[in-house]
């Protein structure tokens, strides 16, 4: 019997999962996945096959017995059934966690001791540490014979150097973890491991990743290491996002509180539902709505995200002492040519020359021959990091 690994990805209001094969080899082949999405209004399960077949679907009534937990079970109920049938053994689940704090700098097998301590980072990620490990307590019920391992998104930046992790406040904050963390550090690994293949000496050289999607960041990598990253304490931080503002001034903080009488859990819910991108338009925060839109606000959300960008780029540019390589991934970076276009418009300065072809076809390199920065569109794969991470700890493999 082959093993498999499973990887769960959870979120607010959808789980995602897939299931990869060859456990004990280099590749890790995809055989299965899918999610569970409208949690807490209307949920909806659909799985596909390797090949794009539906594997299987299902809805429920919205009742207080259907939450993460009840809908994690049916998961691992469901991928056990379907890898039996394949004949493939469960050696393991890999899980996304936002938040690993200064504790944990690489992914870490998962035991009552470690979920302790990562429960004591929920605050620093209210919105994605919880869920992210629900499903985490869900398998220890349901079947505690399988090992666990936390794949971390503030890991990757970990090599950021010691003066750009440092806010400016007393030096007892710093102590007790209120620095600067980084996030989506899964993509960012991904596609750092992904140049390698592609082109090495742009790997090794000084590269700005755009991870654009509802959530979104970008980050400097320097020989393939993140010494630099848009996000810092939470993930609100950077350049705006569908429903995040991205940077914020903390007199914004205070006038609300001071002068507006807005509690805590209002400026959660202001910052992190209903900023951003749908904050500035009142259309959407989803980017394809925005560019469809006639609304002159959906446009002035449009050009606050790309001027963000340009401006954050330039900054990135500067914590390397320069730019080689320029790479758009996550979904309005790998799916959005209009989005580039006037990213790349407004950081010519940089050495960046679009080719317009190339990038209205979303291909791999989408600068011309001239172009001093070369430009890449390279689709990212957390999921698959996640797998490779879990088989490794599992292996006992040095990364």
């Amino acid at each position: 019997m082959q093993g498999c690994i499973s990887v769960i990805n959870s979120g607010s209001s959808s789980i995602k999962f897939s299931v990869y094969d060859h456990v004990e080899t280099q590749e890790l082949r995809f055989v299965f996945g899918g999610q569970v999405e409208g949690i807490g209004v209307a949920p909806r399960f659909k799985a596909r096959a390797n090949h794009g077949e539906i594997l299987a679907e299902k809805t429920w009534d919205h009742g207080p017995d259907v939450n993460h937990e009840s809908l994690m079970g049916y998961l691992i109920g469901w991928i056990r059934e379907n890898r039996q049938q394949l004949n493939l053994e469960l050696t393991g689940v890999g899980h996304r966690v936002v938040h690993g704090g200064s504790a944990y700098s690489s992914p870490v097998k998962v035991d009552d001791a470690v979920l302790r301590r990562l429960e004591k980072y929920i605050p620093l990620a209210p919105l994605h540490q919880p869920h992210n490990l629900g499903p985490i307590r869900s398998v220890m019920k349901l079947g505690a014979d399988i090992p666990q391992v936390a794949c971390f998104d503030t890991a990757f930046h970990r090599t950021n150097p010691p003066l750009s992790q440092i806010f400016a406040l007393p030096r007892r904050y710093t102590d007790e973890g209120i620095r600067r963390y980084g996030f989506h550090g899964l993509s960012y690994e991904y596609i750092s491991r992904r140049l390698q293949v592609l082109d090495s000496k742009v790997a090794a050289g000084r590269v700005v990743v755009a991870h654009l999607g509802s959530g979104a960041s970008m980050c400097a990598l320097q020989g393939g290491r993140s010494i630099a990253s848009t996000m810092g304490f939470s993930a609100m931080d950077g350049i705006p996002m569908g429903t995040r503002p991205g940077n914020l001034d903390p007199g914004v903080v205070l006038y609300l509180m001071q002068e507006k009488g807005t509690t805590p859990d209002e400026l959660a819910d202001l910052f992190y539902k209903r900023s951003g991108l749908l904050g500035i338009s009142g259309v959407s925060n989803d980017m394809r709505i925005l560019l469809e839109s006639s609304d002159p606000q959906a446009e002035e959300a449009i050009g606050v995200f790309v001027y963000r960008i340009q401006r954050e780029l330039g900054s990135l540019a500067a914590a390397l002492g320069g730019l080689d390589a320029l790479v758009f991934t996550a979904g309005v970076g790998e799916n959005s040519p209009a989005i580039r276009a006037r990213v790349c418009e407004g950081a010519q300065w940089l050495g960046l020359q679009l080719d317009p072809a190339a990038n209205d076809q979303n291909l791999l390199k989408i600068s011309t021959p001239e172009s001093q920065v070369s430009i890449w569109v390279i689709p990212t794969n957390e999921e698959l990091m996640i797998a490779t991470h879990t088989r490794n700890v599992l292996l006992g493999a040095q990364e």
